[in-house]
């Protein structure tokens, strides 16, 4: 079906003057950020040849991730030309710095992994005809259908990726560098408490400050964390999803169906829940004396629920979209279903979050009663721990693409739960670029009808704020921590996203971007909203 506009409007929307002109102010507001942090040829100043710690390439990557995707919703074509720049200068930095060969991650975790790739995504969904991405993205899933010899991370007969770090070059141990590991106090992570709770001696996070138990802990950890699979791996599911959308070869659906119905049979076993943890072997809790929780990035620690879930609605969605098969979406609502079991409300001034930070919305909102629905987003030993709010955007995430009653009753679930106006729009910029979640679903219910206004003022003054905040900036680049850069990125696609797609911010760790909409200007031959043409999503 055709449609041809051939009325001319009268009066311009106010939304529409200010979509237009973030499009614009965003797409200008790169040139500064690069001035500043990147030499000529687009590689960030950095440190010449450090390689301090373990930590691996995502946060280079990170700070300019969202560059191609404002193209693809109708930024300028400079924004594909720089989005393209960026990743391959960083690139070529980050194998010098050794977190890179074979231009893949040589073996980190995937929650972090897939920080880095959905940049990588994004360039491939902006132009599918690039041909080096192409070949990029088959050679990146490749070497998890061992197709590469230098990077065998997968047991096809026990349906496991052999460890938590994994990449281009294999299985990459854990802790394999030193015999002796010692996991002692840092004030960065002691917000996260012990990585477990039956380690004699140590019953606090402050005790590992004396080295005798940090050395304990470090041993525990390496017993227990060093081999296996996780449940944070699911995370590699859009890694393959990808390569199958640049070439529709089976294979890669083949290989997605496998593995992921591999995690579903494990948590039927366990009462649906999602173990965090199997052995080489290719059994649960063969490394945590039997327990189904306790591996890296599981329920028990650092964040439980917050990538758990990510990881699991991002393997469920994938394989849901490509065989239509209904039950792979059981797998992430019930996750969701046994932490809103155990909701009650409290007051988040007193509670230990973890993930305190990424409340703004909720805490603003609230105003000076404190007092809101929480849930669980760990599980130890002690039982369930870290209450804090359920974040709307997992089930959001369900029900963009489902479109399913099941998914939008667990969005009400939270909304009545919660004792906050949703409809309140505040002005901040997350890691994720998202948490306005709430808003948006209340604008679409029809309950919220100058979101669109508040939203896109709200992107402006993140957007100005940055560039206030690059300008002032009279640091050396070269003493700078590696979050530096990302927390100055200028560019905000969340309100982008919601209003003219009529879609929720992909999610962050490895999500794709999933909308009912897509615009193409016909004229170009080019993805995204034509110049000078705005869009505003009001029902899906």
């Amino acid at each position: 079906m055709k449609i041809k506009a051939n009325v001319a409007i009268r009066q311009i929307p106010s939304w529409a003057i200010l979509e237009r002109q973030l499009f614009d102010v965003m797409e200008k507001a790169t040139d500064p950020f690069l001035s500043k942090y990147t030499d000529e040829d687009g590689r960030l100043i950095w440190r010449e040849g450090i390689r301090d710690t373990r930590d691996g390439a995502d946060d280079f990557y990170e700070s300019f991730y969202n560059w191609p995707l404002l193209y693809l919703l109708g930024g300028g074509t400079r924004l594909l030309e720089l989005g393209q720049r960026q990743w391959d200068a960083t690139t070529k930095l980050l194998e010098e710095l050794g977190h890179i060969s074979n231009e893949y991650e040589i073996g980190y975790d995937q929650f972090h992994q897939s920080e880095s790739y959905i940049y990588f995504y994004l360039l491939c969904m902006a132009d599918p005809s690039h041909e080096k991405n192409k070949e990029r993205a088959q050679r990146f899933a490749g070497f998890y259908l061992n197709e590469d010899p230098a990077a065998i991370n997968y047991d096809e007969e026990k349906n496991i990726i052999y460890c938590a770090h994994n990449g281009s070059k294999g299985p990459r141990w854990l802790y394999e560098e030193t015999e002796e590991v010692s996991y002692g106090y840092s004030k960065g992570m002691a917000v996260y408490g012990l990585p477990y709770e039956d380690v004699e001696g140590i019953t606090k996070v402050e005790d590992l400050k004396d080295p005798e138990n940090a050395l304990k802990m470090g041993r525990v950890m390496k017993e227990r964390m060093a081999k296996g699979d996780v449940a944070t791996n699911l995370h590699v599911c859009s890694l393959i999803a990808n390569a199958y959308l640049l070439t529709t070869d089976e294979k890669y659906i083949t290989w997605l169906r496998k593995y992921v119905d591999g995690w579903i049979k494990r948590a039927e076993e366990n009462d649906g829940f999602l173990p965090d943890n199997v052995g080489l072997s290719g059994n649960v809790g063969e490394y945590t004396g039997g327990k189904w929780y306790g591996s890296m990035y599981g329920w028990s620690w650092p964040h439980g629920l917050y990538n758990i879930a990510m990881a699991a609605i991002i393997a469920g969605l994938e394989c849901y979209l490509f065989s239509g098969e209904k039950r792979y979406l059981e797998l992430p609502r019930n996750q969701l279903r046994k932490v809103i079991s155990q909701g009650k409300v409290e007051d988040l001034d007193e509670l230990d979050m973890s993930l305190r930070h990424h409340w703004i919305s909720q805490f603003r909102a609230l105003g000076e009663n404190r007092r809101s629905w929480v849930v669980p987003y760990r599980y130890s030993d002690s039982g369930w721990k870290d209450w804090q709010p359920l974040a709307p955007m997992y089930p959001l995430a369900l029900w963009n693409v489902s479109g399913d009653e099941t998914d939008r009753e667990i969005v009400e679930t939270i909304r009545e739960n919660e004792s906050y106006d949703w409809r309140k729009v505040s002005s901040f910029h997350t890691k994720e670029d998202a948490g306005h979640e709430q808003p948006w679903y209340m604008f679409i219910r029809g309950e919220n009808p100058d979101y669109p206004e508040k939203i896109l003022q709200a992107s402006f003054e993140q957007v100005y704020r940055r560039l206030e905040l690059i300008r002032q900036d009279d640091t050396d680049p070269k003493k700078n921590h590696i979050h530096w850069w990302q927390q100055l990125n200028p560019v905000t696609t969340e309100a982008l996203i919601q209003l003219t797609l009529g879609a929720p911010q992909l999610l962050y760790n490895g999500g794709l971007l999933l909308a009912p909409l897509r615009y193409f200007d016909a004229q170009l031959k080019r993805p995204g909203l034509p110049q000078d043409v705005a869009a505003l999503v009001t029902v899906v």
